[in-house]
């Protein structure tokens, strides 16, 4: 190519991997190129879902219009199939025969009679088809986009949704905010009630917890159906389906269009990185070939996870995942997508074993270019003004240019997950004494990412909420959580502690680790247990398959001083913005001290994370002489500390400190964190 990539005039050292960068550009270039001269649009092509399985039609017939039920699925292993359900009385003799195309598609179409549907609202329906070695299999369509449990199978039923008033969302959808701050969430545990909590509870619940805290973004985790709930949503089996456990569709569009009205985008916890094994209920070994969507063999099953993975290589498995993304964004207004597992997309060997995460492996033998192919093409899709959705990838592994624009010569994701953030809490909490605590290694791992390729921060997210693993709250305050959190009386050293680095965490975090940030329900306030879903291993207890927000609400105890806290730093974000600034300038990393002192946009965070010693006259460099307030104090009373700062603002001396022309000297008390603007 004539014009370098922008990606590599900006980092250099991808030189030697040219080839490798235009090649694989060139390669979804190729598989683009194919999608539109076949399908006349990409965007065409992802509009598939409104064609391929059950749709509400109208088709003519002896030159006139008729409405009706059209059928459509790909399964080219299958002879013969047919469509049957309540509406037939599961009578086989009858069903209906689709026709087959000569690529394995095959089409269907069931008119009214005499106006009204022969397929009623919520009856239930299958295909069957017969392969070519004369085996019959009974099939959920795998474009279907309402799935019921059966109690009695543990299966998922396919069931037809199609209500006489459905809902039609009022609220027009809000921009992207230019720095997210991302509710993590589950619905089935928004509720401190030891049941599976419903969309319309979240809806009022959570939602408006969401505005008031300030958070912008909700990101929705196991929406897409999954029949085992103890999964997490990671074991989809019917992909265009969301979860009936919540409730209906119409749920989903009501509580999503009641973020919209509060000014709260919508993100989809979207797995496409692997299926269910399911067969019965899922799309594995669909029409009785080990492929189909698939890779067939030892290649489509994943190591670890027990599941099975797409062939991305395949044009209808990229007509599959295309469609799911669209429809999701179309049908309920989704908003953008944190893609799950895409490490384990874009490598051959899933992530699995050690590896060292270099240049040479991410453009290496190792990658996985059809998924990459795919992930380019999902960006590409999305990112177009007619859907103009935002994306974030979960990868571990840092694969260079995964955030740049495809034009740029990556991917096109908006943001990675910052996955270093709470690695870094968890070897500091379960290794290192106070005292081991280096705040230069902090800054570093908090500070350092790929330029101009956007992050996520978090201190911790659901992986550290389930059972097997800790909370930050619990690895600092453990047992003394469920008898020391009480008002009433003096905290212990313990949560004196677990509560003021709680706070320091969070916002040292927020401050340096990334573009935007993310929390999981209820860690905000230091939610006490973890979290355990029914299952036979815990007699299907829902006792830990909760968030007891009821904490937070009840004023006797100090998890309202860890709400507060987080709120008014999301609060003082939206008024001195910073995740949207370049990196952090840190100043100042006195590892003697334990201070850790930085500038970010208008702010300037200064963090005493000694364990005992407090500083006064105590020297933080500035650029500009002036008068610095202070904004937040983690030491306030408001949020469980003890006012020790009585000063509020401080005038800068022309003394050089810290590499900078000016300084300030202020008193920070041990285990505080401060936040400070200059004035004037």
């Amino acid at each position: 190519m004539s014009t370098k990539l922008q990606m590599i005039v900006d980092d250099p050292y991808l030189e030697p991997f040219a080839a490798t960068i235009y090649g694989r550009q060139k390669k979804t270039l190729d598989v683009l190129s194919k999608i539109e001269h076949n399908e006349g649009s990409l965007e065409e092509f992802a509009n598939s879902y409104k064609r391929y399985g059950l749709n509400r039609t109208v088709q003519k017939e002896n030159g006139k219009e008729v409405e009706g039920w059209s059928i459509r699925e790909w399964a080219p292993n299958f002879k013969e199939m047919y469509l049957f359900g309540d509406f037939n009385n599961w009578d086989r003799a009858t069903a209906i025969k689709l026709t087959r195309d000569e690529f394995g598609t095959h089409n269907g179409f069931i008119p009214d009679e005499n106006g009204e549907s022969k397929i009623k609202h919520l009856s239930k329906i299958k295909v069957f088809g017969i392969t070519y070695s004369g085996e019959r299999l009974d099939r959920i369509p795998t474009y279907h986009r309402y799935c019921v449990l059966n109690p009695k199978t543990s299966s998922m039923e396919a069931v037809v949704y199609n209500p006489e008033h459905p809902y039609n969302p009022t609220s027009p959808k809000p921009k992207i905010p230019s720095a997210l701050k991302i509710y993590e969430s589950h619905v089935g545990i928004c509720t401190p009630e030891k049941k599976i909590a419903s969309y319309d509870e979240f809806r009022e619940r959570i939602v408006p917890y969401c505005k008031k805290v300030g958070y912008n973004a909700i990101q929705l985790m196991a929406i897409m159906e999954h029949p085992y709930y103890a999964s997490f949503g990671y074991q989809v089996t019917n992909f265009f389906a969301a979860s009936s456990r919540f409730g209906t569709p119409d749920a989903l569009k009501y509580l999503i269009d009641e973020c919209h009205k509060e000014g709260i985008i919508v993100l989809l916890d979207i797995v496409h990185s692997h299926t269910s094994a399911n067969v019965v209920d899922g799309i594995n070994m669909f029409d009785g070939s080990d492929g189909h969507y698939l890779l067939p063999g030892e290649q489509g099953k994943h190591p670890l996870w027990g599941s099975r993975l797409f062939n991305y290589n395949n044009y209808e498995t990229l007509r599959f995942l295309l469609s799911n993304v669209k429809y999701y964004a179309e049908e309920f207004g989704f908003d953008g997508f944190r893609f799950d597992g895409v490490t384990s997309m874009i490598y051959t060997h899933h992530g699995v074993g050690a590896h060292t995460f270099d240049y040479a492996h991410y453009f290496g033998p190792n990658a996985n270019e059809d998924a990459l192919t795919y992930l380019s093409l999902v960006n590409i899709l999305v990112h177009r003004k007619s859907m103009n959705c935002v994306t974030i990838a979960e990868d571990v592994s840092g694969y260079a240019g995964l955030c740049r624009t495809f034009e740029d010569g990556g991917i096109g994701f908006d943001y990675r997950l910052a996955m270093s953030c709470p690695d870094l809490w968890i070897e500091y909490l379960k290794t290192k004494k106070d005292e081991d605590w280096n705040v230069n290694h902090i800054g570093f791992v908090l500070n350092n990412r790929r330029w101009k390729e956007k992050a996520i921060a978090y201190a911790e997210c659901h992986d550290q909420a389930l059972v097997g693993d800790k909370t930050i709250s619990f690895w600092l305050m453990d047992k003394e959580m469920y008898t020391g959190m009480s008002c009433l009386w003096q905290p212990s050293l313990v949560i004196d502690r677990g509560i003021a680095l709680h706070k320091m965490i969070r916002l040292v975090t927020c401050m340096l680790g990334g573009e935007g940030y993310l929390t999981f329900m209820g860690n905000e306030f230091g939610h006490p247990e973890w979290l355990d879903f029914p299952r036979e291993g815990n007699g299907d207890s829902f006792h830990y398959c909760r968030r007891q927000y009821n904490l937070v609400e009840d004023h006797l105890l100090r998890y309202k001083f860890l709400l507060a806290f987080e709120r008014e730093m999301l609060h003082l974000e939206d008024q001195y913005p910073w995740l949207n600034k370049p990196n952090a300038y840190i100043s100042k990393h006195n590892e003697g001290d334990h201070v850790l002192a930085f500038q970010r946009g208008e702010v300037i965070g200064v963090f005493n994370f000694h364990y005992e010693k407090s500083f006064t006259g105590y020297g933080i460099g500035v650029k500009e002489p002036g008068t610095y307030k202070i904004i937040l104090n983690s030491d306030s009373s408001e949020f469980g500390g003890y006012d020790r700062i009585t000063s509020q603002e401080y005038v800068s001396q022309p003394i050089e400190c810290d590499g900078l022309p000016n300084q300030i000297q202020i008193y920070i008390p041990c285990r505080v964190a401060i936040v400070l603007t200059k004035i004037n």
